[in-house]
């Protein structure tokens, strides 16, 4: 006659299990999962988000042409609403600085960074999605953080972690007048230092271009 298992055995595997499962979550998150954002050379994809400052709803636009169902009707870049943040509009003559983030934890102390550099350089574009964002929390995060320079937009569906390759957050992308990436992506939060001179290198970046065009 065999001798019953403890009662409790079940309970010792199923709690391991659920520490196993909380590991990969974890890792899941903190770490890079392979990804790196937009590879530098190569342009981001358009996209038109509702702003956290508007009274604009619904998912993002991200249609490259007329007629893509769930992607948008019109072309993203298109899209000319006051409530909008068309990212096409934003790198149009000017570089930009672009962070993806979610509302959670330290992720967004890299707004706080950009908003300090917008003095800095009036010349650059600052802008900022929230990823399954939410537009209270984030009218919310806004006021306490003094955002007035850096435009805010939120992605509820959240379509443009996929798109822009989002492995971890923050993810800052630098992108040169006309769309194309300078730079790889940051992907934590940077030092104001740290920021402070990819900002300058991007704005260097710009000018060469311009210059380069304008002797050819």
């Amino acid at each position: 006659m065999s001798r019953p298992e403890p009662r409790y055995g079940r309970y010792v595997g199923l709690l391991a299990l659920v520490i196993l499962v909380l590991i990969t979550i974890n890792t899941i998150v903190t770490k890079p999962n392979g990804a790196k954002g937009i590879e530098p050379g190569y342009a981001i994809p358009p996209f038109a988000a509702p702003l956290a400052s508007g009274t604009l709803n619904g998912d993002v636009n991200v249609a490259t042409h007329t007629n893509e169902g769930t992607a948008g009707r019109i072309p993203a870049c298109a899209v000319r609403e006051p409530g909008a943040l068309n990212v096409c509009e934003l790198y149009r003559g000017k570089p930009l600085v672009l962070a993806l983030f979610v509302e959670d934890g330290s992720c967004p102390d890299v707004l706080s960074q950009m908003q300090t550099l917008t003095s800095a350089f009036p010349s650059v574009s600052f802008a900022a999605v929230a990823i399954k964002g939410e537009r209270g929390p984030l009218l919310a995060l806004m006021r306490k953080r003094g955002l007035s320079s850096v435009r805010v937009a939120f992605d509820s569906d959240g379509i443009l972690a996929g798109l822009y390759k989002v492995a971890s957050c923050p993810q800052v992308s630098f992108v040169l007048p006309g769309g194309v990436v300078q730079s790889p992506a940051l992907l934590r939060t940077p030092s104001l230092t740290t920021l402070r001179a990819r900002v300058q290198e991007l704005v260097v970046a710009a000018r060469r271009g311009a210059a380069g065009q304008a002797s050819g």
